[in-house]
């Protein structure tokens, strides 16, 4: 079947992906023209649209007792407010010069065209799998839909053994590890990477090194897995590295996620070094007239380096999701870029980071200087005041701030904040000192953590001549 429409019909929307940039283009753009100006349809291969994939973790670690509290809007939502949705629905080609796309039907197999005006390419990203023995045995699972993490909770719920091996100490993989220890489980995490959490520097991943051991995780770095060993019922037992192998009743992979282009690529539309599409700052997919893309499967310009990124944060994919439908609807709209900031936590312990490492610095030329600083979350004297390490990195000869890392308890992951707006004004280290920033003893030491940061590395700028 060939869904096209009469002549002087409305014009269509097509979206190729049902969760956070894909419905909110969808969304903003009924919300600049109606059904009789837009016809909308969005195609998704899933059971659920619109939801929190950042929650999956909490979900199974069961802090989020119900799956249904990371769903921000349902399809019968989506459908009430004259949006096409078709769920379980996957689309298997993009015909660019006949503007349309073949969906196929999940479960029934079927197969129809359909035709649009503009298109929308929110395909999101894929887990890391990595080529090796065993990884797709029963009981190995990746986590980046909600359909991922209801398969590894039915996993968890008949496998009789507590042994949990997850791969990767990134994000992903520190969270779900925090999830699994919830859970009961003996809890094994292994990395490539000397220390947990390769968004920072060592030296400061050093420090969530220490808050996992205390968690009772323990934590293999400088190893990397080389195989999934499987018993008689072809279930996953163990993980092997070169030098070891530890068992495990069930394996989570945390290697970060890739961006997922493969119907893209094979339609012939642009990607990056980090294999995302590229787009303008429209969101529109660059040699493209009414070719749009947002969320995961992009790349973005890194404001700080200049260079293009892929960042898989629902944050920016519905913003990219509010642009894309804010230039479908006749509005204009751009997304500049991101400076990458990120938080995330192993039990009380707050992670946070935004702008370069040092090897970003290093990669993008750019000499540099670097200030650590211990200093506490509120008042020394004041009940609660916790320790915080903030880490920072200024350009050597001007002085322009270039990244910010903090560790700390509570109170510590939000500070980031600050500096990611100074890196988007493009601020200096020694105007941050000056700083008007909120003080009580309840909040924050009469300097702040960030400022005190800012004024050593503003020292460091100027002993580096």
């Amino acid at each position: 079947m060939d869904m096209s429409r009469a002549r002087g019909a409305a014009e269509r929307l097509v979206v190729i992906g049902g969760d956070a940039a894909g419905m909110s283009a969808a969304s903003q753009a009924r919300r600049m023209k109606g059904p009789g100006e837009l016809e909308i349809v969005a195609f998704e291969r899933g059971h659920f649209t619109s939801y929190s994939a950042c929650g999956i973790p909490y979900w199974v670690g069961g802090a989020v007792p119900d799956r249904d509290r990371l769903i921000a809007r349902t399809p019968e939502e989506h459908r009430a407010r004259d949006i096409g949705l078709r769920m379980r629905t996957e689309v298997t080609e993009i015909d660019l010069d006949r503007g349309r796309v073949r969906a196929r039907d999940v479960d029934s197999g079927a197969e129809s065209w359909t035709s649009y005006d503009h298109l929308v390419v929110a395909t999101g990203a894929r887990p890391v799998r990595p080529g090796i023995p065993g990884v797709d045995a029963p009981g190995v699972h990746g986590v980046q839909t909600l359909d991922d993490g209801q398969e590894l909770l039915d996993t968890l719920a008949r496998t009789r053994g507590r042994r949990a091996v997850v791969v990767g100490a990134g994000y992903i993989g520190v969270e779900m590890a925090e999830a699994l220890i919830d859970r009961g489980y003996e809890v094994t995490v292994v990395d490539r990477a000397r220390e947990p959490m390769s968004t920072l520097d060592p030296d400061m991943g050093r420090l969530v090194h220490e808050a996992m051991t205390g968690l009772g995780i323990t934590m293999v770095g400088d190893a990397e897995v080389t195989g999934v060993r499987t018993g008689a019922d072809g279930r996953v037992r163990a993980v092997a590295t070169r030098d070891a192998e530890f068992p495990a009743d069930v394996v989570v992979l945390g290697l970060g996620v890739r961006p997922e282009t493969t119907l893209a690529e094979a339609a012939g539309l642009p990607l990056g070094a980090h294999g995302g599409l590229l787009t303008d700052r429209a969101m529109r997919v660059r040699g493209q007239e009414n070719v749009w893309a947002g969320g995961d499967c992009v790349e973005v310009l890194d404001l700080v380096s200049g260079q293009e990124r892929h960042i898989a944060l629902g944050t920016h994919a519905n913003k990219h999701g509010q642009v894309i439908g804010t230039n479908v609807g006749g509005g204009y709209a751009t997304f500049p870029g991101v400076v990458g900031t990120a938080v995330s936590k192993v039990c009380d312990l707050e992670i946070a980071r935004t702008g370069l490492r040092e090897k970003d610095a290093r990669r993008a030329g750019l000499r540099y200087v670097t200030a650590t600083v211990e200093s506490t979350s509120r008042a020394g004297y004041y009940p609660g005041a916790s320790p915080m390490t903030v880490k920072m990195l200024a350009e050597r000869r001007t002085g322009r701030l270039l990244g910010v890392q903090i560790v700390g308890r509570e109170g510590a992951g939000k500070r980031v904040d600050v500096a990611a707006v100074a890196l988007t004004a493009g601020m200096t280290v020694d105007a941050m000192t000056s700083l008007d920033l909120g003080y009580a003893p309840p909040f924050s030491p009469v300097w702040d953590p960030v400022l005190v940061a800012a004024r050593k590395a503003a020292q460091e700028v100027r002993r580096a001549g």
